[in-house]
């Protein structure tokens, strides 16, 4: 189950990790944390700074540099008007293709029934 989680995250996590920017903005740890904290347990950090990278190369995020109490500054993702069109592209494909999905697997069990 855990490689089938694995490939299904990987084409929701852009939405997902925009979805999470929505609400506020947030630098990488931060979101890799709200993401553990929603159950995406086995989610490796890596996975989300490339992500973060990816979103900020296509412009959907602004980002600022603020200065961190240890270390180097932390880069903060906001989410700007571009990330938030696509946000809304993301929850209307997200629920077509839930709808047709729940659709198949009400469609699915009714047919068991009679085995």
């Amino acid at each position: 189950m855990a490689s089938q989680m694995t490939e299904m995250l990987k084409g929701t996590l852009e939405g997902i990790v925009l979805a999470i920017l929505a609400d506020r903005p947030a630098y990488g740890y931060e979101i890799t944390s709200r993401l553990r904290d929603e159950g995406f347990t086995d989610l490796v950090e890596g996975t989300v700074y490339a992500l973060l990278v990816r979103i900020e190369q296509r412009g959907l995020v602004d980002v600022k540099k603020v200065p961190s109490e240890k270390g180097p500054p932390r880069k903060v993702y906001s989410l700007n008007r571009q990330g938030r069109t696509q946000l809304g592209e993301f929850w209307k494909t997200w629920g077509f293709l839930a709808e047709r999905i729940e659709h198949l697997h009400r469609n699915e069990s009714h047919s068991n029934e009679g085995e």
